[in-house]
């Protein structure tokens, strides 16, 4: 059996996941979670960022119903956005829902101190541990107020339901 070696740079330290706000655009409603490396809010810049870029970055229309090709899939005009002001990237991943159980993604990053340049993260990355914390509460979330309920659907049970935690 072969050993791999990780090197870390430092101990696992705890951040504060928090909930920012219920964000409207261009037909989609997401919800805005900050997480930073100080514990505090993300910048007010990052935010601001991340909403001027939710119209380029997230398909339209919001809501779509019944494509021709195969890769098409209906999609619901909800999902959310989780902002990430780490040490060596600012990052947005922008996350909806479609096809009744997918979650679709796409991540952007900038340097900390040239957050206009924010671009496709050029990684394969779907995440850090801090940022996964959140894409498991909203597939929880999910699966709560739209898969399981016999009674149907009930989104704005969803989008209230939001995640403030310690990860």
């Amino acid at each position: 059996m072969t050993e791999s070696t990780i090197t870390t740079t430092g101990a696992y330290r705890p951040r504060t996941i928090g909930f920012l706000k219920l964000h409207e655009a261009s037909g989609w409603r997401l919800k805005f979670y900050g997480i930073t490396v100080t514990g505090g809010p993300p910048r007010a810049d990052l935010v601001t960022v991340a909403e001027a870029l939710v119209p380029s970055v997230l398909p339209s229309p919001a809501v779509y119903s019944g494509g021709d090709e195969p890769h098409d899939v209906d999609r619901y005009g909800i999902g959310f956005v989780t902002l990430h002001d780490a040490h060596d990237y600012a990052f947005a991943l922008f996350s909806w829902w479609a096809g009744e159980s997918e979650l679709h993604q796409r991540i952007y990053s900038s340097l900390p101190t040239r957050l206009g340049t924010m671009r496709p993260h050029p990684t394969p990355a779907i995440g850090c541990v801090w940022e996964l914390a959140v894409t498991d509460f909203e597939r929880r979330a999910w699966l709560r107020h739209v898969l399981s309920r016999p009674e149907g659907p009930d989104l704005e049970a969803y989008l209230d339901d939001r995640f403030e935690d310690q990860v």
